[in-house]
């Protein structure tokens, strides 16, 4: 018992000499979050943009007014907007919308961006639809 004692005294002496003072550790660096969770990936159809887990991203061409999506209520239930953060600003070609419940999404040269339910794992491409109107966001050079 008295070993553990000592051992413990020695331990706290220790401690006391490595944070002289008073003073605590530095907290560990933050990581920093992208401007934008948007990357382009090269696909065998060319380049693509995917969202920060590699989720292929997709406009919708009925968001025709550069400032609003038109993908609301159960248009949501498949087609996930690509969120933003509250203080999230535009850079470059991408844009921040406000939807109508309040919440920022990404856009592209204001067209919304969304992830598709049809999508299971990255680089799957399942949501285009062409018919209804759902086409892959690509850059546009």
């Amino acid at each position: 018992m008295l070993r553990v004692a000592v051992i413990a005294a020695a331990l706290l002496l220790s401690v006391g000499e490595a944070f002289p003072h008073g003073e605590e550790p530095a907290p560990p660096p933050k990581k920093e979050t992208p401007l934008f969770p948007v990357k382009v990936v090269q696909t065998r159809k060319g380049q693509i943009f995917v969202d920060a887990n590699g989720m292929t991203l997709y406009t919708f061409d009925r968001d025709t007014s550069g400032h609003s999506s038109t993908c609301e209520g159960k248009c949501t239930e498949r087609w996930k907007p690509l969120a933003a953060s509250n203080d999230a600003e535009a850079k470059g070609d991408f844009t921040v919308i406000i939807r109508n419940d309040g919440s920022k999404m990404w856009a592209y040269r204001y067209r919304p961006l969304y992830t598709s339910q049809s999508d299971h794992a990255p680089g799957d491409i399942n949501g285009f639809d062409g018919a209804n109107l759902w086409h892959v966001a690509r850059p546009a050079f």
